[in-house]
């Protein structure tokens, strides 16, 4: 049998119309999506399929609806292909898929913590206060420094090491301005301002960690049939009893990602999909190494060519 590994988007990936194709051509990703509802005691759903995109964009809204999406992906592909894979991981929110996925977290449960980490993430910082930028064509050591030298008394830090050549940094808007600035005239290709108001994954995410917190103390977690590779280790978890501390720190720690794929390649997989919203890892790994085949799966059409592929 191939070795499989399968991939969560995190936030970002979001469009409006996601996940209806799913719903309408498979009774359990419809089935996902009613849990999903009334795990929220409200029409998720709707806002997934039919937007408003500024209410689906709110980070409060855009965790869970693409943590429902990613599910309702992954529960056709097992139906339609009993495909079991022998790792699994996501993308800083799409950890939480990863972790449904090798079943230490309830579906259910899952999408009641992600909607409160999305609401605490916005409320732990005012919108204006903080951002983020993402760094083009310059290695990571280079940005550290950077970052440092920008901060000034503010917060900026690296949060996403995505692949060689794109790191995402996170902090006080003056403080990301200028290290933006100061990195163009250092030597990077570009850098882009992103369009989110929350600075995910800096230290100014510790009050939102610390409520994350009270949330998944009283979560009972399930066995880890899967593997499952954290963001912040790089690595693979040693057991469930780290995923409540490893996920906490995953709110102030940078996402590890370009690693954890090196972590994933190593390991001996031979083909990869990427399941939920749109294809934003897939673009990120083939900076990283094209050795292991990947597709995306977000509708019937990508799940066709994955199965042709898969039957091959």
């Amino acid at each position: 049998m191939m070795k499989y590994a399968f991939l969560f988007p995190g936030q970002g990936s979001q469009y409006v119309g996601m996940g209806k194709d799913l719903k309408d051509n498979f009774k359990v990703a419809a089935d996902v999506f009613e849990t999903a509802d009334d795990a929220l005691s409200e029409k998720l759903s709707k806002l997934c399929f039919e937007g408003p995109k500024d209410d689906l964009d709110l980070t409060m809204n855009t965790q869970p609806a693409i943590l429902a999406v990613s599910v309702a992906a992954l529960r056709v592909l097992q139906q339609e292909s009993g495909i079991v894979p022998v790792l699994v991981g996501g993308h800083s929110l799409g950890e939480f898929s990863a972790l449904v996925a090798s079943g230490v977290l309830k579906f259910a449960d899952a999408m009641r913590i992600v909607r409160k980490r999305g609401t605490f993430m916005q409320e732990a910082v005012p919108v204006g206060i903080g951002c983020m930028a993402a760094i083009l064509g310059m290695d990571k050591e280079a940005v550290e420094k950077i970052c440092k030298e920008s901060a000034q008394g503010q917060v900026v830090a690296p949060a996403n090491y995505n692949c060689p050549g794109q790191v995402v940094i996170s902090g006080h808007v003056e403080a990301v301005k200028r290290a933006a600035e100061r990195a163009v005239t250092e030597g990077a290709k570009k850098t882009m301002l992103l369009p989110v108001s929350t600075p995910s994954h800096s230290a100014l995410m510790e009050k939102a960690a610390e409520r994350l917190e009270a949330v998944l103390d009283p979560i009972e977690l399930g066995d880890m049939n899967i593997p499952v590779v954290s963001n912040v280790t790089a690595d693979f978890y040693t057991s469930k009893n780290d995923v409540k501390s490893l996920l906490i720190k995953q709110m102030t720690h940078p996402v590890r990602w370009h690693e954890e794929m090196d972590r994933i390649l190593q390991s001996g997989v031979e083909s990869i999909l990427e399941l939920g919203p749109g294809k934003v890892l897939r673009g990120i790994m083939r900076r990283i190494g094209r050795s292991v085949p990947m597709r995306h799966i977000e509708n019937s059409e990508t799940l066709e060519v994955a199965l042709a592929d898969h039957k091959q």
